[in-house]
């Protein structure tokens, strides 16, 4: 007896549909990887320069500190200051500080570098304004912008 209603022995032609459909799953799946790891690879930049650009920061603050110290150790007899530190930071950072002397009175003029030497205010002699720029080395680094960093700051030493 022979079996005529039997399917899976029927030849029939499929269309492909499925396969296309795959196809464009696929598709669609790679095109949204693609744009997680792009907005992955931002994010990171963006860590790093916030991370460098803190690291600057707080690079100016203690050059001010460095400076203040500097000042404090140095004997100013025969009108001599510091004037300027220049420093590299574990080659990636540039620190450059530069001293201006306010009203130094009688203990010595610095030339120059002194803005003002006759303060009619005891309370002002002996100030100095300090300002320390950082910037960052672009081949170290590679953040493929340089990172600057500026702060001026009045002190008594």
């Amino acid at each position: 007896m022979q079996r005529n209603g039997n399917i899976l022995n029927k030849p029939t032609m499929r269309s492909g549909m499925a396969m296309i459909m795959a196809i464009g799953f696929l598709v669609v799946i790679a095109g949204m990887m693609a744009i997680m790891m792009n907005m992955s690879s931002l994010a990171n930049k963006r860590t790093e320069h916030v991370y460098f650009t803190e690291q600057a920061q707080l690079l100016a603050k203690s050059a001010t500190e460095f400076a203040l110290l500097a000042i404090s150790g140095h004997n100013r007899a025969g009108n001599s200051c510091v004037q300027t530190i220049n420093s590299d930071y574990a080659g990636y950072f540039d620190v450059n500080t530069t001293i201006r002397y306010i009203g130094l009175g009688g203990a010595g003029s610095c030339g120059t570098n002194s803005f003002v030497d006759t303060i009619t205010t005891p309370q002002s002699v002996g100030t100095v304004l300090i300002d320390v720029s950082v910037t960052s080395i672009d081949t170290a680094l590679n953040l493929g912008n340089t990172i600057r960093y500026h702060r001026r700051t009045i002190q008594k030493p």
